[in-house]
């Protein structure tokens, strides 16, 4: 029989030796020092063996427990093997884990914006709920459920948005084999709707040249300084920007090129952004800063460019809550006033780089109009300084 004491003294030999405690449970001693229980048992006159892990991880105590627990499924009928290997089963086929599975595949294809939303969505408001049932056992009502939840808070959008993540879990898990069928599929109209609503731009002459004067006048941080700065001169849209990286820069062209794995959209194809002087001489003030970094915007945190919600904060600081201006707004700022100063709209399209129809038309327009362009963008960038004095 075996005692704490006696667990402790066991020692390593040439080859692996047993020490024996009671009712079939032993230790194998390892000539590498491990010390594992195993348990010996019998199904249908048929001599078994359950590993139960090593010690002291697993204690003396509880490697006895777990003897008596196989003794119970033996006394009732049950085989110690199968129900190991449908535990085995069940942690593999939780939601949760189908979920982290198809999180790993996608990242090769959602742009890394989307995918770490999609991982907030899911880690603060589905795996809570059911990240830990069998994705097979999920009925519409369990997710009616966790829908309902953040539909009380208030956030419709974020309850179509959590639908639309689950659905894709469901449909990835049915393709792996782990369910069968998709229950968000029967919640088509069980959700409130989403009202939409545009996000807050200013377009008055007056009022812009009070925000580009607010802008340059920021004393935060230098990189989302600079952030504001460019953002507001280029239109981009803010994850487009967050994520430049230095060798995307090009100051002999005049062109920072977005590559295809952060484009929008599903056509992937790399976004040429023309640069006025005005947004190159930004940059290499700010190469003193995080010239020797990946990212151009990189924060104290090596390696990682500042937070989503930095600019928006900023914003707040400068005086412009979400109902007056937003970082995305600058899009819908240019786009208005570059068309009242009578540019082509297929330039001002292009140079939104608005998803286009087609894959072949999309790949055609990444440098389409690029001479018109540039001058866009260089009178843009001129016309906001004349409206900041």
């Amino acid at each position: 029989m075996l005692t704490n004491k006696k667990l402790l003294s066991l020692k390593p030999k040439s080859k692996m030796y047993k020490v024996s405690d009671e009712g079939g449970l032993y230790v194998s001693v390892m000539p590498s020092g491990s010390i594992l229980w195993r348990q010996k048992y019998r199904v249908a006159g048929i001599e078994q063996l359950a590993s139960f892990g090593p010690y002291p991880t697993l204690s003396l105590k509880e490697a006895r427990i777990k003897r008596e627990e196989l003794k119970k499924q033996l006394l009732d009928g049950l085989d110690p093997r199968q129900i190991s290997q449908s535990r085995k089963r069940s942690t593999t086929n939780t939601f949760r884990s189908v979920a982290e599975e198809w999180l790993e595949n996608q990242s090769a294809v959602l742009k890394q914006n989307t995918l770490d939303k999609a991982r907030q969505h899911l880690n603060a408001r589905i795996f809570p709920q059911i990240g830990n049932k069998d994705i097979a056992d999920i009925e519409p009502p369990m997710v009616l459920d966790v829908l309902r939840k953040i539909e009380a808070q208030g956030m419709n959008e974020t309850a179509h948005r959590c639908k639309q993540r689950m659905s894709q879990v469901f449909a990835y898990g049915i393709a792996t084999g782990r369910c069968t069928r998709n229950p968000t599929s029967d919640l088509a109209r069980a959700l409130k709707p989403v009202v939409t609503r545009h996000r807050a731009a200013i377009t008055d002459p007056n009022l812009v040249g009070e925000l580009v004067r607010s802008i340059d006048a920021y004393a935060g941080q230098p990189t989302v300084a600079a952030a504001l700065y460019i953002m507001a001169r280029t239109f981009l849209r803010p994850w487009e920007l967050r994520f430049a990286e230095w060798n995307e820069i090009d100051y002999e062209r005049a062109l920072f090129t977005i590559p295809e794995a952060r484009a929008k959209g599903r056509e992937k194809v790399e976004h040429l952004v023309p640069l006025s002087k005005q947004v190159i001489e930004k940059f290499r003030e700010l190469e003193s800063h995080t010239g020797h970094c990946r990212y151009v915007f990189e924060t104290l945190v090596k390696g990682q460019p500042f937070a989503e919600n930095t600019l928006n904060q900023a914003m707040k600081r400068m005086g412009y809550d979400s109902e007056t201006m937003t970082p995305h707004g600058y899009r819908a700022m240019a786009s208005t006033l570059l068309h009242e100063k009578g540019y082509a709209p297929e330039v001002i399209e292009l140079q939104l780089a608005h998803k286009q129809r087609n894959q072949v038309a999309a790949v055609y327009n990444r440098s389409a109009r690029l001479a018109d362009r540039k001058k866009m963008m260089q009178d843009w960038a001129d016309y906001l300084e004349d409206l900041a004095n």
